[in-house]
């Protein structure tokens, strides 16, 4: 594989379906490249040959078609669990292995995603600078310039992003902890509306305030690996119901016209490189259409100041306070004086916090509601270490002048590069709204990424063309290829048409497909295979509304799935398809593919 291979998960599924890479084979160059640099801070634990092993057996069979992160390679920050491998905090002495996946990565690896290790962190995720880890791991060299903080805590997981070493990662946030160091390596950080992600399985640091982010190199990829962890957990006293999977189809679509605030720049407190990265993101953003207001943030940055001086510190001290007590040389100092700090408060002093914080709320949604998004630097600087080392409290602090409220006012949060300075560090903004407008948020991004397609992360490599979303209808509807019974006048396409379906065309698959009967259904049912020796199968492809797809997805029989077709205009879209395995595994596979159509199939046996 050429060093040059881009890592995003549209590039990588390209050169799996072209026959140019394996999952093998990438998984292979990936850990050579890792034996020949030697130990790296920004891992703390990587998965052996023999760890990956299992992994790459599970994909057999399958592709790109039937799983939607097929060999895509992926990081854990190491406070949240993979079976059999420790999750440390970033702390040996409370480090414990689980028996199980964290919902989300569960979630992630049945999706056919590759986990190749657990990242550094600043330690109990409690830091935004990424230099709070034990000197038996190391710190993170920044990905752009190792004089720089990586940011923190989840410094390991945008350092190997950045770097090519996977093509995403989760980390998580509490109080920046994802956008800080996505900012840092010109990553889109997605901070995730509270209980969108299930956060079982993950060390917290506030229960009540964090979530799992994610670190990508393009809005798309984004957008599908949240759509594949935003599942409600019945068995996480955090997660909350949401209808995302709704949402999820309309992905891709900003508003022509929009309204957008922005503090008024006396608040921003950036220096000059962040100052210019929120000017062009404003002007990027008035070119999409979107119209300036500037509104006084003030109650936001109030309730920022509230994360360290109310009982959130206290819930900090929560997780630990047995280990500072048993082993305080374990804890890294300036996490321990932090924590400390939650020991004392009284209980009316976390009332005094709540209440103070209901007020800024009322107000800060009061001012959002002016506006359909709102922009914010995403921090204010980028510190050197020695910066760091002379105050390391100080310098955090300032780090989370636009990130520490977030959470505590219930909301999303999308960290989206937008340049590379003079100096060729990346500058960053973030886009915000109200709880679960993730998805919103996500769309807009897209857009200001297609304005300015940055280089992949600190790669080097350039920014492949943006996805055709055409396969995913943009007013509600999502697009279904059929290739069998659903087809116009055929016995099972009243499923369709009682539900709204709509045909939009009639059309061919790429020449690239094999097309079985299976026994069983009225009175078989079709099995569309991709298959290099196979050829153009006729098709049909509806439009049917978004919220009757489900309905529609669950009365279709095993080993029937939805996936991903070639069409022969050489777009992609949602279609029926059939796994090589278990195609095999039903044993009474009839191979008509010679017919080219379901229908002429049909008619030969009439």
């Amino acid at each position: 594989m050429a060093l040059t291979q881009a890592l995003d998960i549209a590039s990588l599924h390209s050169a799996y379906r072209q026959g140019n890479l394996t999952p093998a084979r990438l998984v292979e160059h990936l850990l050579s490249l890792a034996d020949t640099h030697g130990h790296d801070p920004a891992w703390i634990t990587r998965l052996t040959r023999e760890q990956l092993a299992p992994y790459l057996q599970r994909l057999e069979g399958e592709s790109p078609e039937t799983l939607p992160l097929y060999g895509i390679p992926f990081a854990i920050k190491d406070n949240i669990d993979l079976a059999g491998v420790p999750t440390t905090a970033g702390c040996p002495a409370f480090a414990y292995t689980p028996s199980e996946h964290a919902f989300v990565v569960q979630r992630l690896i049945d999706a056919g995603a590759i986990p190749m290790g657990k990242t550094n962190l600043d330690q109990f995720a409690t830091g935004l600078v990424g230099e709070r880890a034990l000197e038996v791991y190391g710190t993170p060299a920044n990905a752009f310039d190792p004089t720089r903080v990586p940011g923190g805590s989840s410094s390991g997981s945008a350092v190997v992003t950045a770097a090519g070493m996977v093509s995403f990662a989760l980390g998580t946030d509490t109080a920046g902890s994802g956008r800080v160091p996505a900012c840092f390596h010109n990553l889109y950080g997605v901070k995730p509306s509270l209980g969108l992600l299930s956060t079982r399985g993950v060390v917290p640091a506030c229960a009540t305030l964090d979530t799992i982010s994610l670190f990508t190199f393009t809005a798309d990829d984004a957008a599908k690996v949240l759509s594949i962890t935003a599942a409600y957990d019945d068995q996480c006293a955090w997660s909350r119901k949401h209808d995302f999977a709704v949402h999820a189809r309309r992905y891709g679509k900003a508003p022509s016209a929009f309204r957008f605030g922005v503090p008024p720049e006396t608040q921003w407190q950036t220096d000059a490189a962040y100052t210019q990265g929120m000017h062009q993101a404003i002007a990027h953003l008035e070119a999409l259409g979107g119209e300036k207001v500037e509104l006084d943030c003030a109650p936001l940055l109030a309730a920022a100041r509230l994360l360290y001086e109310g009982p959130w510190v206290a819930e900090r001290y929560h997780v630990i306070r047995e280990l500072m007590a048993s082993h305080p040389e374990a804890v890294h100092p300036v996490t321990f004086q932090i924590t400390q700090g939650g020991a004392t408060p009284l209980a009316v002093d976390a009332f005094d916090a709540r209440y103070q914080l209901a007020e800024f709320k009322r107000q800060a949604d009061a001012l959002i509601a002016q506006v359909d998004v709102m922009l914010s630097p995403t921090t204010v600087t980028h510190p050197t270490k020695a910066d760091v080392a002379a105050d390391p409290i100080g310098v955090n602090s300032r780090l989370g002048t636009w990130t520490n409220f977030m959470n505590l006012l219930d909301y999303s949060a999308l960290a989206v590069p937008v340049a590379l300075s003079e100096s060729g560090l990346p500058a960053g903004v973030t886009l915000f709204g109200p709880a679960f407008a993730d998805l919103m948020l996500l769309s807009l991004a897209r857009a200001l990424e297609a304005r300015v397609m940055l280089p992949l992360g600190a790669t080097g490599i350039a920014h492949p063309p943006l996805a055709d979303l055409a396969t995913t209808a943009q007013d509600g509807h999502m697009e279904i290829v059929v290739c069998g019974a659903h087809l116009s006048g055929l016995p099972l396409n009243h499923q369709l048409t009682e539900r709204g379906g709509v045909l939009h065309e009639a059309s061919q698959t790429a020449p690239c497909y094999k097309l079985f009967a299976l026994a069983g259904g009225p009175p078989s049912r079709p099995a569309l295979l991709r298959d290099a020796g196979g050829q153009a199968i006729d098709v049909e492809v509806w439009r049917l509304p978004v919220e009757t797809v489900g309905s529609f997805l669950a009365g279709i029989p095993a080993p029937l799935g939805l996936g991903q077709v070639e069409l022969a205009s050489g777009r992609w879209a949602c279609g029926f398809i059939c796994t090589a395995g278990a195609l095999n595994e039903s044993g009474t596979a009839r191979d008509i593919t010679e017919f080219g159509s379901w229908r002429k199939w049909l008619a030969s046996h009439a």
